[in-house]
């Protein structure tokens, strides 16, 4: 049991109680319930691939964006992992192909843009040939630094527009709570009414 909650608490966001917590449900569990979680996790790596396209991960090469024929291939968004990729997906709000980094681009940390990244990225503009690239990088330093470094390997790349997502005040947010670095942004990507 230690040994499961050890191992627990090497996964995101799980602490010492959560692991315990989550150990204690699994013992409570059937023996199929188990052997299916087991299953899916010990498949999890055999069973998906990284599309050699554009970086997502799925069941198949390339995966089902890249070949989705009513995709929007006249846009290219750019996003840190698949987690962000999901995050637009379920959404629905985008209806492109996307570019996955893969990995941190955070110069901060040390964790610059490499070459194989910058490479795998000119390719990949070099074959959809978009009209336009959204950078779609987090709202904090971070991603204000990736942001200028990939327009970095963007402009060596020719891209004609480039544009980076909006961000500011949330939708159902308040004005009240917001702190000084939300309000300025939002006012920063204000758009023109009239």
């Amino acid at each position: 049991m230690e040994e499961l909650i050890s191992e627990l608490k090497k996964l995101p966001g799980i602490g010492t109680r959560s692991a315990r917590r989550i150990a204690f449900h699994l013992l409570n569990r059937s023996d199929d319930e188990l052997e299916n979680l087991g299953s899916l996790i010990s498949s999890l790596k055999k069973d998906l691939f990284t599309c050699e396209l554009c970086g997502n991960i799925s069941s198949s090469n390339p995966c089902n964006i890249c070949e989705d024929p009513l995709r929007d291939r006249k846009t290219l968004c750019l996003v840190q992992d698949v987690e962000a990729l999901t995050a637009f997906e379920q959404s629905g709000s985008y209806n492109g192909l996307y570019h996955v980094l893969g990995s941190s681009v955070s110069p901060l940390n040390n964790d610059d843009l490499s070459d194989e990244q910058a490479d795998f990225l000119t390719k990949h503009i070099n074959e959809v040939k978009p009209e336009e690239i959204i950078i779609a990088t987090n709202p904090k330093v971070e991603g204000d630094i990736a942001y200028y470094t990939l327009l970095d390997v963007l402009n060596r790349a020719n891209v004609e527009k480039i544009t980076r997502i909006a961000y500011g005040l949330p939708v159902g947010g308040s004005i009240v709570f917001a702190d000084k670095f939300t309000l300025h942004t939002a006012l920063e990507a204000r758009r023109r009414i009239k």
